[in-house]
């Protein structure tokens, strides 16, 4: 099931969501955080999420199975003045043990849902990860460029960054 939490939804799945990010990390991932990751940084992480998210600033998407919460992703709606049609998606996260379920796919395709309803007509976003790359092609999205050396992976390996867009009219 996918579906979008409010800010207190959020709150109460804050471990479950720590549990995501952890094992996201520890797969290697360069979602913004160093391994190793501890609990408690990813769950002051979550709790900002759920502020935002109350705050009507972005958009959290889970995916859930039988054992809870498997996956992730956000749309930051909050954008400056002169973007009002923008929103970015950001931290897409699947549990390694539900990867290959089409879950990265369904979720992709919630925030683009989720953007267009509320009022979105351009998505952009970041990836250091080829298999995401290959996601991110498959739902539609153009591929902008390639930043060398733009973040860290997790075991502090400088990575390189791809951007794209995907138009939502």
């Amino acid at each position: 099931m996918i579906r979008i939490l409010s800010q207190d939804e959020a709150q109460a799945r804050r471990e479950a969501l720590v549990d995501v990010l952890i094992d996201c990390v520890e797969g290697g991932a360069s979602v913004s955080f160093m391994a190793p990751l501890d609990r408690a940084s990813a769950g002051r992480f979550w709790d900002g999420i759920a502020q935002s998210v109350g705050a009507g600033e972005r958009l959290l998407i889970v995916a859930e199975d039988e054992g809870g919460v498997v996956g992730t992703v956000q749309v930051v709606l909050d954008q400056p003045p002169n973007q009002p049609h923008r929103g970015d998606v950001s931290k897409m996260l699947v549990h390694r043990r539900a990867r290959r379920r089409g879950l990265g796919e369904a979720l992709m395709r919630a925030a683009e849902d989720a953007a267009r309803a509320a009022g979105k007509t351009l998505l952009v976003l970041d990836t250091a990860s080829a298999e995401a790359e290959r996601l991110y092609e498959r739902c539609g999205w153009t591929r902008v460029g390639v930043i060398p050396g733009y973040a860290l992976d997790p075991d502090g390996t400088p990575c390189d960054t791809t951007y794209f867009y995907r138009r939502l009219d």
